[in-house]
């Protein structure tokens, strides 16, 4: 009843996620592939932990 006042826990996260992304690709295009493989594994591992909430909230 009261799911309309409940926050996207995962909101955040997403949020992080594509933040990440758009460093990686913006280090990428500097020519720092180091920077860039760096923020795509940070990435990555947001991504897990939005995959494990879902995954929680399902059940």
């Amino acid at each position: 009843m009261f799911s309309l006042f409940k926050t996207d826990p995962t909101k955040k996260l997403k949020k992080e996620h594509a933040l990440k992304l758009e460093q990686a690709m913006k280090a990428q295009r500097n020519g720092d592939i180091r920077s860039c493989s760096q923020l795509t594994l940070e990435a990555d591992e947001i991504y897990k932990r939005i995959q494990e909430i879902e995954k929680a909230s399902q059940v």
